[in-house]
């Protein structure tokens, strides 16, 4: 549902103060915010746990250092703040390319787009919704449709975080091929959410 008009209105007092200098209520609206753009923004499209977390403690420093380039809209705050964690996001990408489940290009292209719709998103429910269903349902989809050890090594290395050691021996490889088998099964991935539906493929390691 679309948030009611005194919720804005308090939301927007809160704007206000923060703007004027009260870290109380930023903190206020972080709180409100954080557990959203964590479960929906962060986690979906960084995989894991431990990196979505990573993203959301920098997303809440990056909006304290930057919440004075904040502009209110009818819209309120949340569409602003989904944009800076996705940025956030962008950059745990790029520096850890080797094992992720989206190409960079891929989200800075959906970054421009929700800059442009910052004034039509506010509603953060239907937000959410749709950022879980666009992301995990992808990455699922794409998932069910790859050689089962590759998404295997995809499930337990990135999005359960277990060691390269454990996966490998739960795969029974040696870790040197464990490696080779998470390269091949991340490229597979991103071919795979970039291309649509397809037929399993056979692995070749």
């Amino acid at each position: 549902m679309a948030v009611a008009r005194t919720d804005l209105d308090a939301e927007r007092a809160l704007c206000e103060r923060a703007h004027a200098g009260d870290r109380a209520a930023l903190g206020q609206i972080l709180r409100h915010h954080g557990p959203v753009l964590f479960r929906s923004v962060l986690l979906p499209r960084l995989g894991s746990d431990a990196a979505a977390q990573d993203a959301l403690a920098e997303t809440y420093a990056r909006v304290v250092e930057r919440f004075h380039q904040f502009t209110w809209q009818s819209t309120g705050v949340y569409p602003w703040l989904r944009v800076v964690a996705m940025r956030i996001a962008l950059d745990a990408l790029r520096a850890r390319r080797r094992e992720t489940l989206f190409e960079p290009d891929e989200l800075e292209r959906e970054i421009d787009a929700s800059e442009r719709d910052l004034g039509r998103t506010g509603d953060v429910e239907l937000c959410e919704k749709r950022d879980l269903a666009e992301a995990r349902s992808r990455v699922e989809g794409a998932l069910a449709r790859l050689n089962p050890r590759y998404a295997a090594a995809i499930r337990q290395r990135v999005l359960e975080e277990r060691s390269r050691e454990e996966v490998a021996t739960a795969l029974g490889v040696s870790v040197a091929t464990f490696d080779v088998v998470l390269h091949r099964a991340l490229a597979s991935l991103k071919k795979a959410l970039a291309s649509g539906p397809t037929e399993p493929e056979e692995e070749s390691v």
